[in-house]
């Protein structure tokens, strides 16, 4: 678990986090006025500059409970997401913030009857994003397990579900988190930035993917529909800002966060893009900068942001495979 893809993908999602931190909640006009143009503090939360939120505290303990179980262990990802949620574990500064609805309702329904698999919400209204942007850690070990020829599509789906289901465990969030993979494994099969494919070509490939998975099976069929725009990213990167929508909603997150890709060549561009659309800003800028950090690397973070990213070098320790 130490090679670079760790790095990447981590480092990128709680740098599009902590980006977004201080505007969450801001409404698209509001930031216009007053834009974003490099990391900041204080804001919506009254933090120090480079603070990450609950999507990477999430993330980190996902991380840490694959590393030391060498594999995924859901009751040790749950008493982790406990640990944070009562103790403050896995974040900045000894206390948990920003907690989502739908995460907080599922790790104390968790805590009156611990069964992982009835925890997770199932209503319509528990799609939000908090099962999304947590799901990179996941989504790189079952990348790792599949170029080992240790799991195949259904297997790896499976467990991307299974740790959506934790908090979110509605088949829309799940399907969510399941593009995302495919997108995620794209990235990782390509090697980028080593080859000469653009970014689009990647993810267009990895959207494929994923509904080539999902219309296998009629019982996605519904669900899968409300990710109908994403379905050619070349069309989808032509829309004008007024129709992406920044909500918690998880179809409109991972839209958002797509679309901030798609319109931009860098990844500060692209982390910059997608938290000047406002509202949920942190994780718009997580799910986007896990994607970025991925395809564009460690390197193209700028130094100035990585410099004031609360806690770095535990972070990087931990990304590095240590503890």
């Amino acid at each position: 678990m130490g090679n670079r893809i760790w790095l990447d993908g981590v480092m990128g999602v709680v740098t599009g986090d902590a980006l977004g931190c201080p505007v969450q909640f801001r409404s698209r006009e509001e930031i216009a006025h007053d834009p974003v143009v490099t990391m900041t503090g204080h804001g919506t939360y009254d933090m120090p500059a480079g603070t990450w939120t609950d999507d990477s505290s999430m993330t980190v303990a996902t991380l840490i409970s694959i590393q030391e179980n060498k594999g995924i262990n859901l009751a040790d990802i749950m008493y982790r997401f406990v640990l944070w949620l009562t103790k403050g574990e896995y974040t900045p500064f000894g206390e948990a913030f920003d907690n989502g609805r739908c995460t907080t309702d599922a790790i104390l329904r968790y805590l009156r009857e611990p069964d992982v698999t009835t925890c997770g919400g199932t209503d319509k209204r528990d799609n939000g994003n908090g099962s999304l942007m947590r799901i990179m850690p996941a989504c790189l070990y079952c990348c790792e397990q599949q170029e080992a020829g240790k799991m195949d599509d259904e297997e790896a789906l499976l467990r991307i579900h299974q740790i959506s289901g934790l908090t979110h465990n509605h088949m829309r969030a799940k399907i969510a988190c399941g593009l995302y993979y495919f997108m995620v494994r794209e990235i990782f099969l390509a090697a980028a930035p080593h080859n000469d494919e653009t970014l689009i070509d990647v993810l267009q490939r990895g959207i494929d993917a994923g509904f080539a998975f999902y219309k296998r099976n009629l019982k996605y069929l519904t669900e899968l529909s409300y990710y109908g725009r994403l379905h050619d990213l070349y069309v989808f990167r032509d829309l004008p800002a007024r129709e992406i929508k920044s909500s918690g909603y998880v179809v409109d997150t991972l839209e958002a966060s797509v679309w901030s890709l798609l319109k931009t060549n860098t990844l500060k561009d692209a982390l910059l893009t997608a938290v000047n659309l406002g509202e949920d800003t942190d994780t718009v800028g997580a799910i986007c900068g896990g994607l970025a950090g991925l395809f564009y690397g460690y390197e193209d973070i700028p130094g100035d942001w990585l410099a004031v990213l609360q806690r770095r070098d535990w972070l990087e320790t931990l990304c590095n495979g240590n503890r």
